[in-house]
């Protein structure tokens, strides 16, 4: 029953949010994500650090995010390696005495992945959506008394992740120039992490009832709207292709990393709800960051796209899995 209300939940929301981008063109993406980026989310960080138990071992969570990213990151590479080698043969095999098939081959015209897609399926595997759709599925599995674990997986996590060794990578692979300054000033001006420190504060001082209710309400209002922004983000994804490359970098992201991750946990010993929200946010699909980080680097568009779009779907397969495994009995 509860997988039941949460797939509802999600459902209806993201389908609001697509089929009301497509029948009202006014209604703006941007603008809801600029609202949620700026005001939205940092509120509902607030809201619901008042009701989270930060106290045992939530440490854990961003080392496991940091876990998650590497290993992402390492399988995602090897793959790479893995494959351009293969092609690298095929050329050597079918095009000995064409000029563009070097010796080297390292300038291979008919390569599947050339740097930039290099660079876009690394940042598929490595970081997660675990703001915008990782907060709400947390919040409707655990609870918001353990949303402090998903915090801190995100913030210190995937956020770091994705606009620190993310943009490295980016750097590294795409056409774009690498902006230190920018770099820097994304990270210190990220409202998240600010809202975070005053909320870790703010969780000390009394309210009255109906103002702890006001704020819940926000919260949660907040968590719908995330939702729709999905949908809206998600009716202005057009492109379709790179699947066998885009499943291969989900496979990764979406069920090896967690699978992986999870069990190591389980030997460990670290069981239940904080054991699960951490889990949860490991699965999660592509973060939007990736394709933010694409067009900015000139990676891979497309495949950027096409993960986006194919993980999103592919997240209601994969929570069952989940907690099956993981949930708490």
């Amino acid at each position: 029953m509860q997988l039941l209300i949460l797939y509802a939940q999600l459902i209806g929301l993201v389908s609001l949010g697509f089929f009301a981008s497509s029948k009202i063109p006014q209604l703006s993406p941007h603008t809801l994500g600029q609202f949620l980026f700026w005001i939205g989310v940092p509120i509902s960080i607030i809201a619901f650090l008042r009701q989270a138990d930060l106290s045992g071992a939530i440490w854990i969570a961003p080392i496991c995010a940091w876990m998650a990213i590497l290993l992402g990151a390492g399988l995602a590479w090897g793959w790479i390696k893995l494959k351009v080698k293969s092609q690298k043969l095929k050329v050597k095999k079918q095009e000995q005495g064409n000029r563009e098939a070097t010796i080297n081959n390292q300038q291979l015209p008919i390569t599947n992945y050339p740097l930039p897609t290099q660079g876009s399926f690394l940042l598929a595997a490595m970081v997660g959506n675990t703001g915008y759709i990782g907060f709400p599925v947390a919040l409707a599995v655990v609870g918001t008394q353990y949303f402090g674990w998903t915090l801190f997986y995100d913030l210190l996590g995937s956020t770091l992740g994705s606009y620190g060794l993310g943009v490295v990578l980016a750097a590294r692979f795409g056409k774009g120039v690498s902006d230190r300054t920018s770099l820097i000033q994304a990270i210190l001006i990220n409202p998240a992490l600010w809202s975070m420190g005053f909320g870790l504060l703010f969780r000390q001082v009394a309210l009255p009832a109906v103002a702890e209710s006001v704020l819940s309400s926000l919260g949660w209002s907040v968590v719908a709207l995330s939702l729709v922004l999905i949908g809206m983000r998600l009716q202005h994804l057009k492109s379709w292709h790179n699947l066998p490359k885009a499943a291969v970098s989900l496979t990764i992201k979406m069920l090896i990393v967690p699978l992986v991750v999870g069990s190591v946990l389980t030997l460990c010993g670290f069981t239940g709800a904080p054991q699960l929200a951490i889990v949860l946010q490991m699965a999660m699909p592509p973060a939007f960051a990736t394709l933010v980080i694409a067009e900015a680097y000139d990676l891979d568009r497309d495949l950027a796209v096409t993960a986006l779009a194919l993980g999103s779907a592919s997240l209601l397969l994969t929570l069952p899995l989940w907690l099956w495994l993981f949930g708490v009995r």
